[in-house]
């Protein structure tokens, strides 16, 4: 039986391609980082609102998913060079647009920057500060963003902790980041005084995203139950409970 045959017959069964998601256990591989508040690692009842949204969303589509945390670049390697595999939260970028199969969108993000209140840093004039030294996560769309900014003195760490540390010890003079990533970030660590932002420079979309392996319909099901969520209010209702909607 040809491949589509067998495809179109796991649709009209509610199941999803076996080649994806095995039709008898409905896992689903997931590889994240730790990126509060949007994804906690080991985050008890508060795991995050992302997580929280996918949670939801796998519930409807009776799926099994198994989380794992890796550093954000590894993440992204896994999702490309492994089958079945999504992750979350990626920003949608056009140099990533045929890398991934992109299976629903999860939230509004807005970037901004962040410097010492005692650095040099024009936190008011960001686009004269083109050849500061920029901390950013190491294989995050921000530096995307920033190249095309043109800002191309970039300092990339493996975490949002150490983002921080390159600012604290006068490695980067600024850093750039998600709204709500950041501003965790800043209370966790009581730090809100010692730094100022700047007003979002860059939205953007952030993606539940798949492994290529994943074809249009299997795309089509993610999305159907994504608006579903939001429709009943379920989508808004995570986000508020984190204070993001």
């Amino acid at each position: 039986m040809k491949r589509r045959t067998l495809f179109n017959l796991a649709l009209a069964l509610g199941c999803a391609p076996a080649s994806v998601l095995a039709a008898e256990s409905r896992q689903l591989r997931v590889v994240t980082a730790h990126l509060p508040p949007l994804v906690l690692e080991n985050g008890g009842d508060r795991p995050g609102a992302l997580y929280e949204l996918l949670m939801e969303l796998c519930k409807r589509m009776k799926l099994e998913p198994k989380v794992e945390f890796f550093p954000w670049k590894r993440a992204q390697f896994l999702a490309t060079t492994m089958t079945a595999t999504v992750i979350f939260p990626l920003t949608r970028l056009p140099e990533r647009e045929n890398k991934f199969r992109w299976l629903a969108p999860m939230y509004e993000e807005h970037y901004l920057f962040l410097a010492p209140r005692s650095g040099k840093f024009d936190i008011q004039h960001p686009e004269l500060m083109k050849s500061a030294r920029i901390s950013t996560l190491r294989g995050a769309g921000q530096a995307l963003m920033l190249q095309d900014l043109g800002y191309h003195n970039l300092i990339e760490a493996s975490s949002i902790e150490e983002v921080h540390r390159f600012l604290l010890q006068g490695m980067a003079d600024a850093a750039f980041g998600e709204r709500f990533i950041i501003q965790s970030s800043l209370r966790s660590r009581n730090a809100e005084k010692d730094f100022q932002v700047s007003p979002p420079v860059r939205s953007t979309t952030a993606w539940l995203a798949g492994s290529l392996d994943f074809d249009d319909a299997t795309a089509q099901q993610f999305q159907r139950a994504k608006v579903a969520m939001d429709a009943d209010g379920t989508s808004q209702r995570i986000l508020a409970k984190y204070g993001l909607a």
